[in-house]
């Protein structure tokens, strides 16, 4: 039961940093959307800050649980590498596609996303989970997969990881603000198969 109490907050304080700001937000706006007193949320966590770990915690074990599902590697081990040479180009599209989704129509996810795109330009650590969760860190990531699959140069690769994740990252834009969100979805299928023709082609 106490679990559920802590996850509802979560959620809920999650929804109202995605709309009006971390900073933006108290704990007695918290509290009140609850519809519970701020001494009752006080038992199950002291501060907005830790709120805010246990919303990234929720995160990096939702990215663990997603990269293990489509056996992709996971950046944090030792010989993370040499496992990338182990990635066939299909789990790099389901992988992918599921990272979309897990942008755009998971409410949990797509709240934090907002989150960190409303803060990124406020308070340093907000710039770095910003860069980490969307800007740098899949770039960075993209990148060594595809100097793994085309035997390119890390220059080469970067690039390449530029032109395939530019265009998801600014779809999730235009997805939150299309009426026909089916197309959107239908846009990203596209870009991805079109991608992986064009390295199929090129670097087979």
């Amino acid at each position: 039961m106490a679990g559920d109490t802590k996850k509802k907050i979560l959620e809920t304080a999650l929804e109202l940093f995605a709309q009006n700001g971390y900073l933006g937000t108290s704990m007695n706006d918290i509290a009140e959307k609850l519809g519970i007193t701020k001494g009752a949320l006080y038992k199950h966590y002291a501060s907005k800050q830790e709120i805010l770990d246990s919303i990234v915690e929720r995160m990096n074990e939702a990215d663990f649980q997603r990269a293990t599902r489509y056996e992709m590697p996971e950046t944090e081990t030792d010989n993370y590498a040499e496992a990338y040479s182990h990635v066939p180009i299909e789990k790099i599209r389901s992988y992918s596609i599921a990272q979309f989704d897990h942008w755009t129509k998971e409410y949990f996810s797509a709240n934090f996303r907002k989150m960190l795109t409303l803060e990124q330009y406020r308070e340093p650590k907000f710039t770095q989970l910003y860069q980490n969760y969307l800007v740098s860190g899949p770039v960075m990531y993209m990148t060594e997969i595809f100097k793994k699959l085309t035997g390119l140069d890390a220059a080469a690769s970067e690039q390449l990881a530029l032109e395939f994740y530019g265009p998801l990252f600014l779809l999730y834009g235009i997805y939150d603000g299309a009426d026909d969100k089916d197309r959107i979805v239908s846009m990203v299928y596209a870009h991805i198969d079109n991608f992986i023709e064009k390295i199929e082609f090129k670097y087979k």
